[in-house]
């Protein structure tokens, strides 16, 4: 059966000047792609070799292991309906991704004139979404010796976000012992919580604050948010002599209580003396 198909192969070559291709083989540039949300991208599903004019092809998504159809019967379907196409031959355009175009695409070619009648390729796409305005916890005032945390957080951005901290516009070096003018302080940062813990507040800690969470497709960051550092705690001492002045003023009018009872129950032992 092998010679008979070779021979036939030969033959072929000296009536049309050519060997015809033995099977439908693809390819693409690239089986891991990153697209940045709201852009396009396209998917290269090229035909290397092939003798089938008019070649069945299709494209399916597949996320959680499960797969849709996304080009099927020469035209788009599914969520890409209105926002995808098909370049000549095989290639698909995504003309405006969204993060839930994050998925495996399968490109799926059948020539039936062909001794290798299918083939496909799977491409990974990744959509890379911008951080949004991370939430940002500052605290207003701290006394000078103790230990204080700022906090930043958004959830929208993938790749997840990287943080950095800002101080009256200048950027926190990671390592304070990095820089000659932060080389005292006892702050650590956490990229990829956005935490900014101190462990012993300084007078030269207080300043304006802001964070910005940072991946590849942009960056954010939260308004500006002042912190002052006092050598005493003075709301402490307000509270402490606030709760004084009220225990006071109970005590006195528990006093004025007993006092008055007193009057009256006098007055009428009194008047029934007489």
């Amino acid at each position: 059966m092998a010679l008979q198909r070779l021979m036939s192969f030969f033959i072929l070559y000296s009536i049309l000047g050519y060997i015809p291709s033995l099977g439908v083989i693809l390819r693409t540039t690239d089986k891991t792609v990153w697209a940045n949300e709201f852009e396009p991208i396209e998917l290269t599903c090229l035909i290397e070799s092939i003798s089938t004019n008019n070649p069945r092809i299709e494209w399916k998504k597949i996320q959680n292991g499960v797969p849709s159809y996304v080009y099927f019967q020469n035209q788009i379907s599914g969520d890409l309906e209105h926002r995808a196409q098909l370049i000549q031959p095989a290639n698909l355009l995504i003309l405006n991704t969204s993060r839930a175009d994050t998925a495996e695409y399968r490109c799926e070619v059948a020539a039936i004139d062909d001794h290798k009648h299918f083939d496909e390729i799977l491409i990974s796409l990744a959509v890379r979404v911008k951080p949004v305005v991370p939430r940002c916890s500052v605290p207003v005032a701290v006394t000078v010796g103790t230990s204080s945390e700022l906090r930043c957080l958004e959830n929208e951005g993938f790749p997840a976000s990287q943080y950095r901290w800002f101080r009256n516009n200048e950027e926190l070096p990671q390592d304070p012992k990095s820089s000659p003018k932060f080389i005292n302080s006892t702050y650590s940062i956490n990229a990829d919580t956005g935490g900014l813990k101190f462990r012993r507040m300084r007078k030269e800690d207080a300043g304006e604050y802001y964070c910005q969470a940072k991946n590849v497709a942009g960056h954010a960051q939260c308004p500006t948010q002042l912190m002052d550092v006092y050598d005493v705690d003075i709301v402490g001492i307000f509270l402490k002599v606030l709760a004084a002045l009220a225990g006071f003023i109970v005590m006195m009018l528990g006093v004025c209580h007993v006092q008055k009872h007193h009057c009256f129950s006098s007055g009428k032992d009194h008047t029934g003396t007489k």
